[in-house]
């Protein structure tokens, strides 16, 4: 066991302990410390962005274009639009007061929880532990972060952005394996966001009722594309981006990778011929060789889809692909149409670059398909039929529903990004990461100038009166009632 394992529960409890002190000394409240680390970041980014290419090669065998285009240059993106919004998202926001309350103001302050824990995961070790962190840090928190110890040269180079470039004081990297995990979520933290499986996602949600501590949790699910029979203008177009959003995003090893694909019987040759059209032009003949798919992260993982391809159920629902390099970790992107529904592969996430093609009667059925399972993380939609759009939108429940297109949900901070159901809850990017780590905290001033005398007993009719003219905004009938004049409701 490595050193850097070993870190007992006493040890924990003295680095929150100083942490705990540095969030009441105040300085992390400070517009001006939120904007200093968040630039520290940025520098981080930009010194190291050969180190943390480097780490994704060794842990996950990325390309570096992917790897910028995942991990830097969505972190980057991020911690700019953090530091253009900062001035306002710290800003009280005015609330409108109702008639009873006048004289008086209300607003609603953001203010941090206090020390928060991120437990990121292996398969974007630095994207998934930045974005968070970007939000922790915006809002003044004092932070922990447990990066995932499958990704270890990831986890390294992460571990070292503190004290070199980030306050020690307040943000920490613990390095660990499960036994760390364990330790830190015996701790009390005032948050905790989670990505990862389901499966340890409950232990986290099980861990924090103790001390009724409140969670997000980032999963996942079993995310399915829709894909309806296209004009041949946009055909290749659609089927690229099906590709991407499988193979292309860490060999389908994503929360948001699409799992399987729902179509018609009548286009499903034609479907499938377009894309070994394209996975050879993207992949050439030998797809082990190329240096464009992300390798299984580890032999455990391997051996799991090795499971899934040998299971006999399936084994004549492979139309494409299906060799793999066990020394390698390497699978080659593996296309299957209809095995059977109750085989694993349909009832298990997938996790990797094997992409069931389930195919359907009418493409209608779809609908009825996704809402007979657990909601998903996501839902993509091939078509331009508005009526199958529109029933998507009305009659199923996913984190997000993207139409003729795959994963761009997750690049754009304006709107949240989150699961539902059993795909998870809470939501993060942007402002809403900003939020996620905040507590909005509600401050009243009443003057002393006016006070309204039904307000206090002892009751009467009158003030009855008095209370349902006012909750009706009916100002005419309150004055008429204070001054003498009946009126009955």
């Amino acid at each position: 066991m490595e050193k850097k394992e070993v870190k007992s529960e006493l040890i924990i409890e003295r680095e929150l302990d100083e942490l705990r002190d540095s969030f009441r000394s105040g300085k992390t409240r400070e517009a001006s410390w939120r904007r200093s680390q968040l630039k520290q970041i940025l520098s981080f980014l930009q010194d190291k962005e050969q180190d943390i290419l480097h780490a994704l090669q060794q842990d996950l065998s990325k390309h570096p274009a992917e790897s910028f285009r995942d991990e830097i240059g969505t972190s980057i993106k991020s911690v700019n639009y953090a530091l253009e919004g900062l001035n306002k998202w710290m800003s009280p926001n005015k609330a409108k007061m109702p008639l009873a309350a006048f004289p008086s103001t209300a607003e609603v302050v953001p203010e941090p929880l206090g020390l928060v824990l991120i437990i990121s995961s292996w398969n974007f070790p630095f994207g998934l532990s930045l974005e968070p962190l970007i939000g922790a840090i915006a809002s003044g928190n004092v932070v922990v972060l447990k990066p995932s110890e499958l990704a270890p040269s990831s986890s390294s180079v992460l571990a070292k952005m503190v004290g070199t470039y980030l306050d020690k004081t307040a943000i920490r990297i613990m390095e660990g394996g499960s036994s760390v995990g364990e330790l830190l979520l015996q701790q009390k933290w005032d948050k905790i966001f989670f990505t990862g499986s389901a499966r340890v996602g409950r232990i986290v949600m099980l861990a924090a009722v103790k001390n009724l501590t409140p969670v997000i949790l980032e999963l996942g699910g079993k995310c399915p594309a829709v894909v309806d029979s296209l004009p041949c203008s946009n055909k290749k177009m659609a089927v690229k981006r099906i590709l991407s959003g499988k193979f292309g995003v860490c060999a389908g090893q994503a929360c948001l990778a699409i799992d399987y694909i729902l179509t018609e019987k009548r286009f499903v040759s034609t479907l499938l011929e377009e894309m070994k059209v394209l996975l050879k032009e993207q992949y050439g003949d030998n797809p082990m060789e190329t240096k464009s798919v992300a390798r299984i992260i580890n032999k455990q993982h391997f051996s799991r889809f090795e499971d899934l391809l040998h299971d006999p159920s399936i084994k004549d629902s492979i139309v494409h692909g299906g060799s793999f390099d066990k020394d390698g970790l390497f699978i080659e992107p593996t296309i299957l149409i209809d095995p059977p529904l109750k085989s694993s592969i349909m009832t298990e996430e997938i996790f990797g670059p094997l992409l069931p093609i389930i195919t359907l009667e009418r493409i209608e059925d779809s609908v009825e398909f996704i809402k007979s399972r657990s909601n998903p993380l996501a839902i993509y939609a091939f078509t331009h039929d508005k009526t199958l759009q529109n029933r998507l939108i009305n009659e199923t429940s996913s984190g997000s529903l993207v139409f003729n297109d795959t994963i761009v949900q997750y690049a754009i901070d304006t709107v949240p990004f989150g699961g539902v159901g059993e795909s998870g809850f809470g939501k993060y990017h942007g402002k809403f990461s900003f939020d996620a780590f905040t507590h909005e905290k509600v401050i009243v001033r009443r003057s002393y100038l006016i006070d309204f005398w039904f307000r206090y007993p002892p009751w009467d009719y009158k003030k009855m009166q008095l209370f349902k003219a006012g909750y009706r905004y009916d100002y005419l009938n309150i004055a008429l009632i204070a001054l003498g004049f009946k009126k009955s409701y």
